[in-house]
């Protein structure tokens, strides 16, 4: 390969794997938020279902049993997982400002910011900070 050559060649490599670091946190980027969409989802059937019924601990613990089965491998439906989901959903459902910012940040720093700050100008001011 003649000097030119590798000179072309170092910066076709360059773009190119900037390119597929580039796709790599688009899908990365894309993934979390679908899983905290799901996540969203699964605290907010537990929070419908209990308003109408009595549903307690062992209908969540059972819940989370099952999908455990259903899902061997997949991590994150302990029954102490669905219960963040709930409390995670009630947190932010009614904040227009603060729900779409959990979106774009991962399940544990959400966790971390929804436990530790007490309220919603602390939480967002976190949110923010994380999502830089």
């Amino acid at each position: 390969m003649s000097e030119l050559d590798a000179d072309n060649y170092g910066q076709l490599l360059g773009e190119i794997k900037q390119h597929i670091r580039s796709a790599q946190y688009e899908a990365l980027k894309a993934v979390n938020q679908r899983l905290i969409a799901l996540y969203w989802e699964i605290g907010k059937s537990i929070v419908i279902r209990q308003q109408g019924e009595t549903w307690g601990k062992s209908v969540v613990k059972n819940l989370s049993q099952d999908l455990q089965i259903e899902f061997p491998g997949i991590k994150g439906f302990s029954a102490a997982n669905l219960w963040r989901m709930k409390s995670f959903y009630e947190a932010y459902v009614k904040n227009e400002k603060l729900a779409p910012l959990v979106r774009e940040i991962g399940w544990t720093h959400n966790l971390a910011i929804l436990e530790k700050c007490k309220d919603d100008l602390e939480r967002e001011f976190y949110l923010r900070m994380t999502r830089k």
